[in-house]
């Protein structure tokens, strides 16, 4: 009994000891499991959620004392029935998460080992035999060295365990064993292997046999029976092969970026999970590193899984230099324990990943070859432009009065902006807006990539498409940017097609089109030279023909036919 008491003794005490090490490693990541523990549909402690990551901190410092004092023989009545209450406690909580399928990892050994909710579950049983062992044999449970010297390993245990507290908040996990370590290509990650094992399933075939009914269960193949087929039910018995990085995505409007921005090189990503509790001292700091990152080259975006009108008033607020895509929040709480945090991707690996504490600490030599430096204040103005020049055109696009209104609430408007003339009210801004661009393409012509980045270079294009009038003084200067680059081509030809449209004349390459309530319905503005539009269209960059766009703008049931002006007259 003796030497089983203390094979379990060491056993315990070194387990204790290692999971809390590692949950202590990573603190913020076992308050988002907790989390999980106290949500509606498992324990429904939502109280505790604005506590979790306390109740993290607490937990895993006394698991670690709890490990050491077992060891050293301290307060052996106490940490025996500490021990015991905490194995019955999770050995319970992994149960109910096994049997109920509520949590799908305990989060015992943080992302170091994962265990499934059933392999947790045995791993607590375990643990709570080895702890049985030890009350029985309690006796045998001798103490190691002096009182006092007892006394000061426990005091030293705990301030060592305060310490990685304390770093780690401020910091990163010293040790990362998520996936999105540095290191990692984050494409790689979500590829799944040829030879990867597929999902297995079982099928429930019910059968009318002779006027009896049977069941036949197989793993997918089609029972050979004579028989009726009456019903079947298909249950998956054991998972395929998961990719480590699945859910990650950069969207924005609708469109995936995901491609694009996993095959750039010099990318800096500023994570911010959760705009509602972020931390907005950590802006300070990140507004200085991208505007040096964005001056030596790099391209910088922003990714959260807060709606697209918080991180546009974040933005604002801070004059940040870079637009926001779309994540998922668990992803983005998995790739970086900070909100907001930092990364350094090439060409879809992490290179760098800091916590807001250290963004000065972020190593951004000059790019070789890089693109001009941006002028940071016009791109700033012109990003604040944007903002107003959508403004109330995103009420206008509502649906319901009460749509408006939540709207109207979330971008901080009052009663009487989001419920009066908006087309007015946009009108109002649209020429305010145009005043400050005319003054620019007056002084220094239009402000494109080269000067204000890619994101920010069609702000002026936008303003101008919204101020038509203003359209035939300044087209030349468009046409002038998108053959040196600085636009798309596209946009010059949506620009000019315009142009021709508003005075009645042909357009060059079929962007334009009209609705009518009336008899006329919907068509494409005529076009000139309508049968060599598609090769117009190619060479300027558009990727669908004009039979296609047509359908793009009108619905798929809609069939493009060429008109004249004429026409259009009749």
């Amino acid at each position: 009994m003796k030497i089983l008491v203390g094979i379990s003794r060491i056993i315990v005490g070194v387990l204790f000891i290692i999971s809390g090490l590692i949950k202590l490693n990573d603190p913020v990541g076992f308050s988002f499991k907790l989390k999980d523990y106290f949500a509606p549909e498992v324990l429904d402690l939502g109280f505790l959620v604005p506590y979790a990551l306390l109740i993290a901190i607490l937990v895993v410092i006394f698991e670690v004392l709890l490990g050491v004092a077992l060891l050293l023989g301290y307060l052996k009545k106490f940490t025996l029935w500490a021990l015991l209450l905490m194995i019955v406690f999770f050995t319970f909580l992994t149960f109910y998460s096994a049997y109920f399928n509520k949590v799908t990892d305990c989060g015992c050994f943080g992302d170091a080992i994962k265990l499934t909710p059933w392999e947790s579950f045995t791993k607590d049983i375990v643990l709570l035999i080895l702890i049985l062992i030890l009350f029985v044999g309690r006796k045998y449970i001798q103490p190691f060295f002096t009182k006092g010297i007892r006394s000061i390993l426990i005091f030293a245990s705990f301030v060592f365990c305060l310490g990685i507290t304390y770093y780690v908040l401020l910091h990163l996990p010293i040790i990362d064993f998520r996936p999105y370590k540095i290191g990692a290509n984050i494409e790689e990650g979500m590829t799944v292997p040829e030879d990867a094992p597929g999902p297995i399933y079982e099928y429930k075939w019910k059968f009318n046999i002779n006027g009896e009914e049977k069941v036949i269960t197989t793993n997918g193949e089609y029972p050979q029976v004579d028989g009726e087929l009456i019903s079947t039910e298909t249950e998956m018995i054991q998972e395929g092969y998961t990719p480590p990085i699945h859910d990650f995505t950069m969207e924005r409007d609708g469109e995936d970026y995901t491609e694009q921005f996993l095959n750039e090189e010099n990318l800096v990503v500023v994570i911010a999970y959760s705009l509602g509790n972020t931390e907005k001292d950590g802006y300070i700091p990140i507004k200085e590193v991208t505007d040096k990152a964005l001056k030596n080259g790099y391209n910088v975006i922003g990714l959260s899984a807060s709606s697209q009108e918080m991180t546009e008033a974040l933005t604002e607020k801070y004059k940040l230099n870079f637009k926001f895509y779309f994540c998922d929040e668990t992803t983005l709480k998995t790739i970086v324990r900070s909100n907001p945090g930092i990364l350094e991707l090439d060409n879809g690996t992490i290179k760098q990943k800091l916590h807001w504490n250290d963004a000065q600490k972020l190593q951004l030599p000059v790019v070789e070859n890089a693109k001009p430096k941006l002028d940071l204040s016009l791109k700033q103005r012109l990003d604040s432009i944007a903002v107003l020049d959508q403004k109330y055109r995103k009420l206008m696009q509502t649906n319901s009065l009460e749509e408006r209104k939540k709207l109207g609430e979330s971008m901080g408007l009052s009663e009487a902006e989001y419920s009066g003339d908006l087309s007015q009210m946009q009108r109002v801004l649209d020429s305010v807006n145009m005043v400050f661009i005319e003054k620019y393409f007056i002084q220094k012509g239009y402000p494109g990539k080269s000067v204000v980045g890619e994101e920010s270079s069609l702000v002026a294009w936008n303003v101008l498409q919204h101020n038509p009038d203003k359209i035939p003084l300044y087209l030349p200067l468009v046409k002038k940017a998108a053959e040196t680059g600085e636009i798309p081509k596209t946009s010059a030809a949506m620009m000019e097609d315009r142009y021709l449209m508003m005075e009645g004349k042909p357009q060059i390459y079929g962007t334009q089109g009209m609705t009518y309530d009336d008899a006329r319905g919907s068509f494409i503005w005529p076009i000139e030279n309508p049968e060599t539009v598609n090769q117009r269209r190619k060479e300027a960059g558009f990727e669908e023909t004009v039979e296609e766009y047509a359908k793009i703008l009108f619905g798929q049931d809609f069939e493009y036919k060429p008109l004249t002006i004429d026409q259009i007259k009749k």
